[in-house]
């Protein structure tokens, strides 16, 4: 019997670097998931954004209980091109791998570590997404500031990631109960006892073919880990 292509599930946070999913990141990511001849379904949090940032301007538009807000959901469509779904109806025995691409939004709407630092609460439906998948044993994947996130839920398990080389946001994973390592833009943290991989992406990177190398090299480590 032929082997069953891995299927990913690639979680967004919103369209847009400074309040939602990095762009080149989620698509180089849902890219190199197509080129390892693998499927992917998108999922996002049916909740509203913490603020809308105008991404000419950088200024922001709206912020949490205004009514020109935006839901994280339905501008996650935007890059999913309408096929993606509310993540409450993600269940991590259905997938081989779940990976969070990077952007604010991970710090904004899955998180509130942009105020909060290690003492930050997390949405309750992605720590759902994220104990599931680690008790099911899936692969975890995580990106430029995404691998706080995982910190937050999953550092009390002793695990090891990468946000590149900034100081003060790896004192926050250490609070946090995780082991920060130094990498470059491209490289990978590979914990393979917990099947975690992380790397920098834009949190060192300066152009879209680094993000391309980082998120293949991401995906690549991925499918090792489930022996593909």
């Amino acid at each position: 019997m032929e082997e069953q292509a891995p299927k990913f599930a690639v979680i967004l946070s919103g369209c847009g670097v400074f309040d939602g999913s990095e762009i080149h990141e989620a698509v180089c990511t849902m890219l190199a998931i197509e080129q390892s001849g693998c499927t992917y379904q998108c999922f996002a949090p049916n909740t509203w954004q913490a603020r809308t940032i105008d991404h000419f301007t950088g200024h922001a538009v709206a912020i949490a209980g205004d009514e020109d807000n935006r839901n994280v959901l339905a501008e996650s469509a935007r890059i999913a091109r309408g096929n993606v779904k509310d993540i409450a109806e993600f269940k991590a025995k259905d997938y081989d791998a779940i990976v969070f691409p990077g952007g604010f939004g991970a710090a904004l709407n899955w998180s509130d570590f942009a105020v909060k630092g290690a003492e930050c609460d997390v949405n309750v439906e992605i720590r759902r997404a994220l104990e599931e998948s680690y008790k099911e044993g899936i692969v975890i994947g995580a990106m430029c500031i995404a691998p706080v996130v995982v910190a937050k839920v999953l550092g009390k398990e002793g695990i090891h990631l990468t946000i590149g080389n900034d100081k003060k946001v790896a004192a926050g994973l250490a609070k946090m109960g995780a082991v920060a390592e130094e990498k470059r833009a491209t490289e990978v943290c590979v914990d393979a006892e917990h099947k975690i991989v992380t790397t920098p992406c834009y949190m060192l990177a300066t152009s879209l073919p680094e993000i391309y190398d980082a998120t293949r090299n991401l995906v690549d480590e991925m499918l090792e880990l489930m022996d593909y």
